[in-house]
């Protein structure tokens, strides 16, 4: 049986994935539960805390942020995080909104990490659409990536990914997956007329297929209330497509 790579969801799309011998974390937030205005006057809600703090958490080795304008992918607290972390990858105009240890990846475009064993870890950023086509006018340019080294398995993190298209295209370049981090949740938001803004559980499941991931952890998908599905709708999902064996609930 192929290696399994250890993946820890913390609550939203905040999750560890320890990988080549290194501590990879995903879209830090680590605030209490509260609101938060985006520009146009929309309240995001958080709606539940952090299963970690930053100090119970350790030391991390990257950040894969897959984009900074949205408080439920980096909120006040994951923001003050980013400044004792060593590298921090993420889309060409975040880093230059977030400077400090942040360094730019654009769509297939990677970046090489030194492993403690001399080895390197690839990490290859991936293209993600946060909405229906069009969207990046209102939401911005959002990134997934692909980890990628000798000897280990192939790990995916969609990041706040809306578009099956864009899935069979990473597919083709790197398929088949062995861990899938798929963001769910099926947001949906006044400005896109109520469209998904990320993956239902139904289209992960398809994602899933997609990509022949061995296994699918899914995230981003508690704790805020703009999120119309949880776990459960997920593993429903998993269940109705035949797949429900390849869900790791981290």
């Amino acid at each position: 049986m192929a290696q399994q790579v250890p993946v820890t969801v913390f609550g939203g799309p905040t999750a560890l994935i320890e990988y080549g011998g290194m501590r990879f974390l995903t879209d830090p937030t680590f605030d209490d539960p509260g609101d938060y205005e985006l520009p146009g006057g929309l309240v995001l809600t958080k709606t539940a805390p952090s299963r970690i703090t930053p100090d119970e958490l350790g030391p991390v080795d990257a950040v894969l942020l897959s984009h900074d304008q949205h408080s439920d992918n980096l909120d006040t607290s994951g923001r003050a995080f980013l400044a004792g972390v060593p590298l921090t990858l993420t889309t060409t105009d975040g880093a230059k909104r977030l400077g400090g240890t942040a360094r730019a990846l654009a769509a297939w475009e990677s970046a090489e990490l030194s492993r403690l064993d001399g080895g390197t870890v690839t990490v290859t950023a991936v293209p993600a659409l946060h909405g229906p086509e069009g969207a990046e006018a209102i939401s911005g340019v959002v990134i997934g990536f692909i980890l990628t080294s000798p000897g280990q398995p192939t790990v995916y993190i969609s990041g706040d990914n809306a578009s099956l298209d864009l899935v069979r295209e990473i597919a083709e370049r790197f398929g088949p997956v062995d861990t899938a981090v798929l963001f769910a949740g099926a947001p949906r938001l006044p400005v896109f007329d109520g469209a998904l803004v990320v993956l239902d559980g139904a289209q992960a499941a398809e994602a899933a297929e997609i990509l022949g991931a061995r296994r699918v952890v899914p995230a981003h998908c508690d704790s805020w209330a703009h999120f119309t599905e949880d776990r459960e709708d997920i593993v429903k999902a998993f269940e109705t497509a035949g797949i429900a064996d390849r869900l790791k609930l981290g």
